[in-house]
C-alpha cells in the first residue's frame, strides 16, 4: 500500500472516478486538490462535497503551479496523458497514475480484469453473476458502475473483484496485477485519443503487463490482433473461439459450449448454445470468454450454466425496448465504434433501419458497406459525424440526414414495416449531443416509449 497521509495529491479530471479518487485520498489523510478544465457552474453538483471534505478545487483550466506542487498526480480516464501540464509534471519527476492504479495498490483479494474494444460490460456483468451464483464473494466495478476505489472498503482477502477496464484506464497503470486477465477483442477504436491502432492495442495489452507465470490471460483466438498479444505475455494463455477447437479454453462444438483446462485434457460440456438468452454471435463470444474466466476462478460448469441461462442483456447493449406497430426497437447505444455496430447489425438478418452518428473517433465507416448492403434498408444519421458517414457511405445505402435522435426515430418509424427493426447502434461516441452513451440510450428508449403510447392512444 502507498503511504498517503500528509502527501500532496492532485486529482486531474472530476468525472465519476476522479470524484471517488479525491474523496478516497482525502479520507486516507492526503492533502488533495482537484483540477478540471470545466467551469465551476458545470461542476456545481460535485464541488460542495469536495469542499466539505477539505479538498481544494481548481476549475476553468489547469494551473502549471498547481501541477508542480504535488507529491503524486492521479489522472481520470478521460484526461489524455500528453497534456502540457502532465508532460511538464512528469519532467519534474512527479509520479502520475490513474484511478485504477491507485485502487490496485489498496484493494484486497484477487482481481479478474476484462478489457476489449467491444463486449466488456456484458462479459464483466456476466462473470460477476457467475461467481455470485457459485457463492464466491464478488465485487463488480471499474468502467462499469462503481469506480474501483469505491470497492476497496468492501474487499477482503477472499474477494474476487471483477473489473471492466478500458484503454484509458490501462495506459496509466504501473503495478496493476490481475490474477486473471481477459482481452475480448482488439479492433480500431479511440484513434482520436491513441493516435494509431498499434498504440491503442498496446494500451489494451497493459492488462497483463504485471502478470507472471502464476497468472492467466484469456484471449480471442478469432481476433488477429488479440491473437498476437499471446506473444507478449508471460502468463498462462487460455483461448476462446466460435470457429474452431483450442488447445486450452472454451469453444463451440456440436451445438454446445465446451471447455478444456489443459492441452490434451478432457473436454467438458458446459451448456447448450440454446441456453444462451442473449442475441447475436458476438454474445456467444462473450459467453465463451466468461466460461474461461469463471473456470479459471474455480467455478464449476453447473453454476456457469445456471447463471448464463438467467442472464439478461445489459442496458444499452442490444437491449430490446418495445414492439410498436409490428416494428421492433433495439437500443445499442453502447455501440460506440464501427466494430460494435457491425456486431449489432449482424445479429439481425434483414429489414434494419439503422441510426448512425454522434462524435467521430477517427473511424472508417466504409468497413460497414457490405453488411449494410445485405441487411439494412436505410441509415438515419445524427450528430457531428453525420457528414463524414454520409460521404463514406453515399451510394452504398439509402441515407437520411436527421441531425437529432428524435428526428431519426420519427423517420425510421415512418419507414419501417411490420417485422422490421429500428436499431440504435451509432458507431460513435455521444459527447456531441449527450452527456454519455447512457443518456443517449435513455433518450432513445423514452422516444420509443412515447411512440408506443401515442400509437395506443391513436388506436383507441
Amino acid at each position: 500500500m502507498m503511504e498517503l497521509k500528509g502527501k500532496r495529491v492532485l486529482v486531474v479530471g472530476l468525472g465519476k472516478s476522479g470524484l471517488a479518487a479525491a474523496l478516497f485520498l482525502r479520507r486516507r489523510g492526503a492533502q488533495v486538490t482537484v483540477s478540471d478544465v470545466r467551469s465551476a457552474e458545470a461542476l456545481a453538483k460535485d464541488i460542495p462535497a469536495l469542499l466539505d471534505e477539505g479538498i481544494m478545487v481548481e476549475t476553468g483550466g489547469h494551473g502549471l503551479l498547481t501541477f508542480r506542487r504535488q507529491d503524486l498526480i492521479v489522472v481520470s480516464p478521460g484526461v489524455p496523458l500528453d497534456t502540457s501540464e502532465l508532460t511538464q509534471a512528469k519532467s519534474f519527476g512527479i509520479p502520475i497514475i490513474g484511478e485504477l492504479e491507485l485502487a490496485a495498490r489498496f484493494i484486497q483479494g484477487r482481481i479478474l480484469a476484462i478489457t476489449g474494444s467491444n463486449g466488456k460490460t456484458t462479459t464483466t456483468a456476466l462473470v460477476g453473476e457467475i461467481l455470485k451464483e457459485a457463492g464466491v464473494p464478488t465485487l463488480v466495478g471499474g468502467n462499469i458502475g462503481v469506480p474501483v476505489v469505491g470497492l476497496i472498503e468492501e474487499s477482503t482477502a477472499e474477494t474476487w473483484s471483477v473489473l471492466e477496464v478500458s484503454s484509458f484506464q490501462l495506459e496509466s497503470t504501473v503495478e496493476f496485477h490481475p490474477s486473471i486477465a481477459v482481452i475480448l477483442n482488439i479492433t480500431p477504436d479511440h484513434l482520436d485519443r491513441h493516435g494509431t491502432f498499434e498504440s491503442y492495442a498496446m494500451a489494451k495489452e497493459r492488462i497483463f503487463a504485471a502478470q507472471d507465470g502464476n497468472d492467466s490471460v484469456v484471449l480471442n483466438a478469432d481476433n488477429t490482433r488479440t491473437e498476437l498479444a499471446a506473444s507478449h505475455t508471460t502468463a498462462k494463455v487460455y483461448w476462446f473461439s466460435i470457429e474452431h477447437p483450442v488447445a486450452q479454453g472454451a469453444w463451440v462444438e456440436g451445438g454446445y459450449v465446451v471447455y478444456r483446462h489443459a492441452q490434451e485434457g478432457e473436454v467438458e460440456m458446459v451448456m447448450p448454445l440454446s441456453g444462451i438468452p442473449l442475441k447475436g454471435e458476438h454474445n456467444v463470444e462473450n459467453v465463451l470468454a466468461a466460461v474461461c474466466a469463471a473456470r479459471l476462478a474455480g467455478v464449476d460448469a453447473g453454476a456457469i450454466r445456471r447463471a448464463v441461462e438467467k442472464f439478461q442483456a445489459v442496458e444499452h447493449r442490444l437491449e430490446f425496448v418495445a414492439t410498436v406497430n409490428g416494428v421492433e426497437y433495439y437500443n445499442d447505444s453502447k455501440a460506440t465504434n464501427v466494430d460494435a455496430t457491425a456486431k449489432a447489425v449482424a445479429a439481425f438478418q434483414t429489414g434494419i433501419h439503422l441510426i448512425l452518428g454522434g462524435k467521430d473517433k477517427g473511424s472508417d465507416y466504409l468497413v460497414l458497406a457490405d453488411l449494410l448492403r445485405n441487411r439494412v434498408r436505410a441509415v438515419y444519421t445524427i450528430g457531428s459525424a453525420a457528414a463524414k458517414i454520409e460521404s463514406q457511405l453515399r451510394g452504398v445505402i439509402s441515407i437520411h440526414s436527421c441531425e437529432t435522435l428524435d428526428r431519426a426515430v420519427n423517420a425510421a418509424a415512418a419507414a419501417a414495416r411490420p417485422g422490421e427493426v429500428v436499431l440504435l447502434a451509432p458507431a460513435c461516441s455521444s459527447f456531441d449531443q449527450f452527456e454519455n452513451y447512457e443518456h443517449r440510450g435513455r433518450v432513445f428508449k423514452q422516444l420509443v416509449t412515447e411512440r408506443r403510447g401515442w400509437n395506443r392512444w391513436q388506436s383507441a
